[in-house]
């Protein structure tokens, strides 16, 4: 478990100075990240901790973006590889079909630490949030928010682990309120405009609709605005901590009421960390388990990335 700021700084720190010395005498070290996408704040925000953590010890950073079609990622990682790349950061699109990628990478010598998302091959380590945990806290504010009773909606996302934990997080939550009660499930493929439609869709064949769990914050700012242009009073949770949703959940009488903050600079610290001292030697963990916090609005006054 990864919750004290402090340890964490003292790892990189550690580590850091470990990397700066054993380079003064070789080549700097590189390494490539391969993101699901970066068209969203929460990976931009991952992708500018990185640079700036990979600025403090001489190394090059290789960025890339896979626009969640796997068959671009494992190129991308293919290629990262050809560029001699000392330590892979992978956040899968597809935590199945990147395997061949990571095969690859591991015969290659490269060090591979998945981020956010685990994959399956050869990895030496995963950083990524409780997302059970993020789906349940989530969905405990909104039933409890609702007295425990009412029809509630999930706005599920695309099929990878943290998304797949965070409704069987929800899920889990919402059967403890025998009042409660689960009238749809729908793709909003967490992306705004599609969250939008297919919220106003739940909205239309659900009058009694008083609660929606999104399965990320993109994906809720878009069932706010459905929310919003359809007057009704339902209550919106989600995961993330983005900034734009803090500043939604903020806003007197809304009706977007918390969100389960993530960390995605500690998670992209933490993954080079690991990769940094499996590099040197050290022994790593499997997985690195890092805790999520529930922002209402009291928390959202304080809360950031």
């Amino acid at each position: 478990m990864i919750h004290n700021k402090k340890m964490i700084a003292v790892l990189i720190g550690s580590l850091c100075s470990v990397a700066l010395s054993s380079q003064a005498v070789g080549a700097p070290l590189k390494i490539g990240m391969s993101f699901q996408e970066l068209n969203n704040p929460y990976f931009v925000t991952m992708q500018q901790a990185l640079t700036d953590a990979a600025a403090t010890i001489g190394a090059t950073v290789v960025v890339t973006d896979a626009r969640h079609d796997v068959s671009k990622q494992v190129s991308d990682v293919e290629d990262m590889v050809q560029k001699k790349i000392d330590i892979l950061l992978l956040n899968p699109t597809d935590s199945v079909g990147i395997q061949s990628a990571v095969k690859s990478a591991h015969a290659a010598g490269v060090i591979v630490v998945a981020v956010d998302a685990n994959a399956q091959g050869p990895v030496d380590s995963f950083v990524g949030s409780k997302n059970f945990d993020a789906g349940h806290i989530a969905c405990t504010y909104l039933a409890k928010s609702l007295n425990g009773t009412g029809d509630v909606a999930i706005l599920d996302g695309i099929p990878v682990v943290p998304i797949l934990e965070r409704v069987r997080g929800c899920k889990d939550a919402l059967s403890k309120f025998t009042g409660i009660k689960i009238v749809s499930v729908q793709n909003g493929k967490q992306e705004r405009d599609k969250a939008l439609t297919v919220t106003e869709n739940i909205l239309q064949a659900n009058r009694n609709l008083k609660g929606i769990f999104s399965v990320n914050d993109t994906g809720a700012m878009g069932a706010l605005a459905a929310i919003e242009l359809s007057g009704k009073d339902v209550k919106l949770v989600s995961v993330d901590g983005a900034p734009e949703a803090i500043k939604a959940i903020l806003k007197p009488n809304s009706k977007f009421i918390a969100t389960a903050g993530q960390s995605p600079r500690d998670q992209v610290r933490l993954a080079l960390a690991i990769g940094l001292a499996k590099k040197w030697g050290a022994n790593v963990p499997a997985s690195v388990p890092v805790d999520v916090k529930l922002v209402d609005k009291v928390e959202a006054k304080t809360f950031s990335w």
